[in-house]
Parts: structure tokens; sequence; C-alpha cells
């Protein structure tokens, strides 16, 4: 599917081709943005949280009156964590839906997909839900990165695993595919600069749950934490093989992972499992944007939870940009206000350059206890 349909529309982009609406989603009262992210499938719940949050601020927004006069609406496609249909959704989006922006796509192995459509039409591509490196470095000119990067993530988890809990030997457990890969050298590149070497490797493939294979060659290693990088049903999957294996490594994970739906797919096995956070915690109402996003979920009749807090300010970020286009919005002068947004948006900065498309870098802990997710910080 991908091989025919990426040509095709790469076609149509350099030929010129235009539309009747003139500026690509650009409505007199309406600016169309295009998402395609997992609600089916073993990542739903990362895909339909982020796009809870993306609803719930646009409608506040549009509530309000919108954004120089119009409205946003969404138009968004379910690929199931799929790149095939993700690069489908997306052909489609650009072309028959001709959409202004790409909003909160789900994953790495998705994202880049995609990222032959998205640089070639010059599309802005807002907020995607990786922390791979390959969307940050070299900058990619329609690219904005709103959370912390998986190199961020895995040096703080190494960190607390190291110097806060005193363990020496770590091993992994990932995905097989460019996700994996990506987590699994954040953690590689963690473990150099402490001059450690990697303990033992397993691997399984993306939406099983068929996980032993991969779980019995890490054992062999025997190390005292893991680092698992996957969605939270194979790694649920993981942590339960390995109790009933009796094998007791400490378990972490990044915030890919989603973390209610892990706490949930875990039950009673889950107490001691650590999880970084790209987002402040969603119950902290200190932080005036966290306030301001429980006033709304609550409005909305939605719990709060870390997936929709981080599409909510993905959504918060975006309008800000398109806010600084004026009454005549293009993709050109998005980008170009993107490039030059700094922002507080009540206690999260966002600040972005020509040479950085990385809003945040901050990361939070949490461990798993009697099925919360708790800071880290109350057990040190």
């Amino acid at each position: 599917m991908r091989e025919i349909l990426l040509p095709a529309l790469l076609s149509i982009i350099a030929s010129g081709a235009s539309f009747a609406w003139g500026e690509a989603g650009v409505l007199q009262q309406e600016l169309r943005v295009g998402m395609s992210n997992a609600l089916s499938g073993p990542a739903a719940q990362l895909g339909s949280r982020l796009k809870v949050g993306v609803d719930v601020y646009f409608n506040k927004v549009n509530t309000a009156g919108g954004v120089n006069g119009r409205k946003i609406k969404l138009i968004s496609y379910d690929d199931a964590y799929e790149p095939g249909k993700c690069v489908a959704y997306t052909a489609k989006l650009l072309e028959s839906d001709n959409v202004f922006a790409l909003l909160g796509y789900v994953g790495t192995p998705t994202s880049s997909a995609v990222l032959p459509l998205v640089t070639e039409s010059r599309v802005p591509f807002v907020a995607p839900l990786t922390g791979a490196d390959s969307f940050r470095s070299p900058v990619k000119n329609c690219v904005y990165n709103v959370r912390a990067s998986y190199a961020d993530e895995t040096e703080y988890l190494v960190e607390h695993l190291t110097k806060d809990l005193g363990i020496k030997r770590i091993g992994i457990m990932v995905q097989n595919d460019s996700f994996g890969a990506a987590g699994e050298e954040g953690v590689l590149a963690a473990l150099r600069r402490r001059s450690m070497s990697l303990q033992g490797k397993g691997t399984f493939k993306r939406n099983t749950e068929d996980v032993g294979a991969g779980l019995a060659k890490l054992q062999e290693a025997q190390p005292e934490a893991v680092v698992l990088i996957g969605t939270y049903q194979s790694l649920a999957a993981v942590v339960k093989k390995a109790k009933t294996d009796h094998f007791k490594p400490t378990f972490a994970t990044i915030s890919f992972v989603g973390t209610e739906s892990l706490v949930q797919a875990l039950g009673a096995d889950g107490d001691g499992v650590y999880i970084s956070q790209v987002m402040p915690s969603p119950v902290d109402a200190r932080v005036p944007l966290i306030a301001a996003y429980q006033k709304d979920m609550k409005a909305a009749g939605e719990n709060l939870d870390y997936g929709s807090l981080e599409g909510y300010v993905n959504a918060a970020v975006f309008v800000e940009g398109l806010k600084k286009c004026g009454a005549n919005p293009t993709r050109e002068a998005f980008l170009a206000a993107m490039d030059a947004l700094q922002i507080d948006l009540g206690g999260v900065n966002v600040h972005y350059t020509p040479s950085n498309h990385q809003a945040l870098k901050k990361v939070y802990g949490v461990r798993i206890q009697a099925g919360k997710a708790v800071p880290v910080e109350v057990f040190n």
C-alpha cells in the first residue's frame, strides 16, 4: 500500500496541483487539521486518550470563537499503529481532505513512514508522540516536537536505577522495530556515559503478546533491572510472564507505554514497575496549566490521565502557533511562527528556534504501587 500511494502523492505535490480552497485547509470559517493514530489495536489507549485531550482543547477554543474567526476542525483516522495504514490515511488527509496541518500522530514506525510526505509537501507536523532522535536531529523543517526525547527518558531511568537504587546490571526488552531501536539506543547511550555495558537483550514483534522467546533470552544474562520499550499489552505480558518464571528484576519503561493502561493491564503484578513521564502529573493542580486542564476535562465529562494531558498540551502549542499567523494563515507563515514561538502555557514553558524543534526536555518519574502511579519522589 505504502509503495503505491507514496510515489503517487509525491507526484501530485511536485506537480504543483492546486485545490479549490486555495491555501490548504483554510476556509472562511474553518481550519482543517488532520490526525492519523491508533484508535484500535494494542496501542488504542495511547491514540484515543491523546485524541481526547486534543478534542477537549479544540472544543474550548472553538466555543470561544476559534482562532482569528475560524473554528478548528479535526479530521481523524484510525491507523491501528500500523505504518502502511498511516501512510494511506496521511495521503487521504493531504490529497482529499486537504488539511492545513497534521497533529498528534502516535508512534515512531508510523510517524517515520509518513516523513517523506511531510517533508515533500511542507505540511506542519506537530507533536508526534515519539521521542526518537530521528525527529529531532538533524532538525526537520516541518516537524515540531513537544515531548521530551527517548534519550531524555532513558537517561532519567538509568540515572534513577543506578544512583537511587544502586543497580549495576541493566538489560533491555524491546519491540523489534524503529521504536524499539530508538529506545535501545537511548539506554545504550546512558550506559556508555557511566562506563557500563548492556546485560542481556530480548525482543518481541510489534502488536503481540508473544514475548516468551525474547524473555527467555534476556533471562540468561540475569540482569538486576530491565528497561522495557513497547506498548502496554506487550509489556504487561512481559512482566506477568517474568513473575510466572520467578524472574524478578526491577522493571522500568518509558512514557509511550501508556501509563494508566499499563497499570490496569498489570493489576496486582504491577507493583514496583517504574515509568518515566514527559508531562507533569495530571492531578497536580498547583501547576496553572494542569488546573485549566482539570477544569476543561471535568466539563467534558472525561477522566484525567497522562495521555489526554499530552494531547491537551499538544493542541495548546498548535493553537499558539496558529494565533501568530494572523487573519490569513498559510503553512509557511505557521512554520515561521513556530520557529519563533516562546510562550508560558501556565507553568509549562514552550520555546522553539530554527535550530531546536523540541519544546520540552523535563522528565518526571512514577512507580506503580497498589494500582496507582505514584511520583518517584515519594519513595526517595
